[in-house]
């Protein structure tokens, strides 16, 4: 598991939104993905972190979570991560209906942060 941050965990508590249970679960499959991840509050949202950061959440949303990647363009081009959004050179966002859509897209979620991870290290 990727390191849970006190911080995170008090921002998580105060978090007033419908999409709050969405969040969490895609925070938990995060995590989990890999134990190099971290996570701070970054823009007042959490953000996973690792040699730079990764993704924020968009936490006003209210009808979907939304993770952008901040340099998602070049984890799209790594790999085969169809529920990666947007075009552009930089940013990539995966947004998530409810906690259903977290568990069917748990597996995406999880080889995005490894090929991330494992990018920052080679």
């Amino acid at each position: 598991m990727g390191k849970r941050s006190a911080e995170v965990d008090a921002w998580m508590a105060a978090y007033d939104n419908p999409q709050k249970p969405v969040v969490e679960a895609v925070r938990r499959v995060m995590l989990d993905a890999d134990t190099r991840l971290g996570e701070t509050i970054k823009w007042q949202a959490p953000t996973f972190v690792y040699k730079g950061n990764l993704a924020s959440f968009f936490p006003k949303a209210k009808k979907h979570a939304t993770l952008m990647f901040h340099t998602g363009a070049s984890l799209a081009a790594a790999g085969d991560f169809p529920s990666l959004e947007g075009e552009g050179a930089t940013s990539r966002a995966m947004k998530f209906a409810d906690v259903d859509d977290v568990d069917a897209k748990a597996g995406e979620l999880r080889a995005i942060v490894k090929a991330w991870c494992d990018a920052r290290d080679g």
